[in-house]
């Protein structure tokens, strides 16, 4: 299927997002009286076509010379060069690319060549998949779909238009990896292929933390773009640590559903599934679930005729680090991850143990301040959803002890922060300057506080400066 009018339906839902653009179709109508051709591209025609919510509108314009257009777009406004190099441009205001149709030689740093003239089949060629190769005339509302993409949309699958240009960019690996999630549909047997052995290891860190960003905050079912990598046999190279638990035992009688692998994909949708206030909580508590069992893989002996992980927590705070590094640079984002997986054991045991409110109190210090025991909630929370001996999804249910622990951490009030302490370093400049000192008192200080629960300043002042 090359050109077939949208259905009525699709229309309506195009025109009403065309109209949140002004003046988009002033623009549209400029470049037609003069001979051009606007196609709305990219992810929003395939967004629109699988009833998503449209957003990021691109237009690629076909029989514009460049310097006809960056003209006409002149004459309604200042025109952004968001790189007129590549012949794309901006109207300032109007949140849309307009681009047109181009050529790139290989490498990171391609050589552009812009060609108004160029078939719509071969400008199409050169995106990523098929569902991403389809386009929609902004003015006769024909869908243009060289490559068959509204089918493969409807099939759910995923296909490159040209197996050469796919490789050209490295980056479209983790793309297809995010895909899989977001959308939940399957490559065929040419793309698990071209992706088996496709050289990606010069994709920059940023780039990849992009395209897992996207895997963890847009999918319901993160856990299938990360099983994608070990069934391509590439899960080694791309998160060596995660590849390390992958047939590591568990004793069933706790783990029903098989190796730490297996549990960790479970623990990754069941988090996905939960409600967060922001996304950056959510991808904070994303990447602690997929990190939370990798010790694992370095303590995981048998005791007793019993598989145990003695100390797992601890040796997984380290390892996510490792593996984060390979996705961000984000130092904060590691730290923080890195306490909830050393810590995501507590919310268990402190109900078991009946935890006093001074131990709630500490935990959500040592995890401070990026981390929150509303977030190593969530973490436990996954933790024990990722138990379903029915493989590849988790558990929907609710634990008690769980619900128990966020309940005593709001009665303790630091379930989102923690206690602030009262004495403070200008409070004891009359009597001792800054140091080691004031650091030792301070946290004496800050110890009687939560245990004792004193927060009458100069009564604390008093008990630390007696302890001297």
């Amino acid at each position: 299927m090359e050109s077939t009018k949208i259905s009525v339906n699709i229309q309506r839902v195009l025109n009403t997002v065309l109209d949140q653009y002004e003046p988009l179709k002033t623009i549209v109508k400029a470049i037609s009286d003069i001979g051009g051709r606007s196609l709305l591209v990219g992810g929003a025609v395939r967004d629109l076509l699988l009833g998503l919510p449209v957003k990021d509108l691109d237009i690629e314009v076909h029989a514009v010379a460049l310097e006809e257009l960056e003209k006409l777009l002149k004459q309604l406004g200042r025109v952004d060069l968001v790189g007129k190099s590549f012949g794309v441009f901006r109207l300032h205001g109007l949140d849309v690319d307009w681009s047109l149709p181009r050529k790139d030689s290989e490498g990171r740093k391609p050589d552009v060549v812009i060609d108004p003239a160029m078939k719509i089949k071969d400008a199409f060629a050169r995106r990523d998949l098929t569902i991403n190769a389809i386009g929609i005339d902004l003015v006769t509302f024909e869908l243009i779909d060289p490559y068959d993409g509204f089918n493969d949309l409807k099939k759910g699958t995923l296909r490159a238009p040209d197996k050469k240009k796919f490789i050209e960019d490295p980056l479209r690996f983790y793309r297809v990896m995010q895909f899989i999630s977001r959308f939940e549909m399957t490559p065929d047997d040419q793309l698990h292929e071209i992706c088996k052995t496709m050289d990606i290891s010069d994709v920059s860190v940023e780039r990849i933390e992009t395209e897992f960003e996207k895997l963890m905050l847009k999918s319901k079912r993160p856990s299938l773009g990360v099983r994608w990598l070990q069934y391509i046999e590439r899960l080694k190279e791309v998160l060596p640590e995660l590849w390390g638990i992958v047939g590591v035992p568990q004793d069933e009688a706790w783990h029903p559903e098989g190796d730490v692998f297996e549990h960790t994909m479970q623990c990754l949708d069941a988090a996905a599934a939960m409600d967060y206030e922001n996304d950056k909580q959510k991808l904070v508590v994303m990447f602690a679930v997929l990190c939370h069992d990798l010790g694992k893989a370095k303590t995981t002996e048998k005791i007793g005729g019993v598989w145990k992980s003695i100390g797992h927590s601890k040796e997984g705070e380290k390892l996510s680090k490792d593996l984060l590094r390979r996705i961000t640079k984000k130092k904060n984002m590691l730290e923080t991850i890195g306490k909830l997986v050393r810590y995501h054991m507590s919310p268990s045991q402190f109900v078991a143990s009946g935890a006093k409110p001074s131990a709630y109190k500490r935990l959500a210090r040592k995890i401070a301040p990026g981390g929150t025991l509303e977030l190593l909630a969530k973490v436990a929370l996954a933790d024990k959803l990722g138990r379903n001996p029915i493989k590849g999804v988790p558990l929907k249910k609710e634990f008690p002890a769980i619900t128990k622990f966020l309940d005593n951490a709001k009665k303790a009030n630091v379930e989102k922060v923690p206690e602030s302490p009262v004495l403070m370093g200008r409070d004891l400049m009359d009597v001792v300057a800054p140091g080691p000192q004031m650091g030792k008192l301070l946290r004496d200080a800050y110890e009687i506080q939560i245990e004792q629960g004193i927060c009458d300043k100069k009564k604390l002042k008093q008990m630390v400066l007696d302890k001297r």
